[in-house]
């Protein structure tokens, strides 16, 4: 197998800033590139995932990190990712099929085929299976954990920030404080990912338009500016997208 940096410099992919097919390492380098190969753009994980990138914007600045991704769709659903995640155009790539990752070798999840069942039927109940755990390393315990809160996880949600769940009233951040501060509170990670959530079903077509990689995961790979690999990570199952879920980007922290 070629190194991972071997597949990323001369793979070229779509961006969905213009839509012309391009280089991923294009750019002049910055002391850092982390390239995030998510899975689909409508994939729960690609959501919280950019959702970290966004929180930990100042670290991203400091460190001159500069993050790139590649995720399964086409230009309309990287379009309506980016709008809803404020994650930058110019540096989402699409995969429409899944190249890239059948390349790096990453988990494509669970493959059971019903004979029975179309290729999108097979496809939704071994995404149904990983929801549930089979097949999918450390989901059930994510999940509860979402729930649960988590004392060694930073907190989520600002005091003064509104939380738009229809058609449930509008809510503040301010709101977890009952139960305590300054860390992952009792029902806050579940409740970004129900957002998350609302928002995919609301346009499940656009952000997923092709059933058929459901359960394919992804990978992170960070390069310095030499093109070593420094750090990788590839997912083992849904809910598994980073090393440390507790803090997703605490391996930044270390450089």
């Amino acid at each position: 197998m070629l190194s991972p940096y071997s597949i990323l410099s001369t793979i070229e992919k779509q961006k969905v800033s213009d839509g012309k097919i391009t280089s991923i390492f294009s750019d002049k380098p910055s002391s850092y590139t982390l390239i995030l190969v998510l899975s689909n753009l409508g994939d729960f994980d690609s959501l919280e995932y950019t959702w970290w990138l966004k929180k930990e914007t100042d670290l991203l600045k400091t460190k001159n990190i500069t993050v790139k991704a590649i995720a399964i769709g086409n230009r309309e659903s990287g379009k309506k990712f980016c709008e809803y995640t404020g994650f930058c155009e110019e540096n989402l790539f699409i995969d429409s099929s899944a190249e890239l990752h059948r390349e790096l070798q990453l988990y494509q999840g669970l493959n059971w085929n019903l004979s029975f069942f179309s290729e999108s039927q097979n496809a939704w109940l071994n995404l149904l299976l990983m929801c549930a755990g089979i097949g999918s390393k450390g989901t059930l315990t994510e999940v509860f954990r979402g729930y649960i809160g988590d004392k060694n996880a930073p907190s989520l949600f600002k005091e003064n920030e509104s939380i738009n769940i229809k058609p449930l009233p509008m809510m503040k951040g301010s709101l977890f404080n009952r139960v305590g501060k300054n860390y992952q509170r009792p029902f806050e990670l579940a409740t970004l990912r129900l957002q998350n959530m609302i928002e995919v079903l609301k346009h499940w077509n656009t952000y997923i338009p092709n059933n058929k990689y459901l359960t394919q995961r992804g990978g992170t790979f960070l390069f310095n500016k030499e093109g070593e690999l420094i750090y990788e990570y590839r997912d083992k199952g849904i809910l598994g997208f980073a090393e440390n879920m507790n803090n997703p980007l605490i391996f930044l922290k270390k450089l």
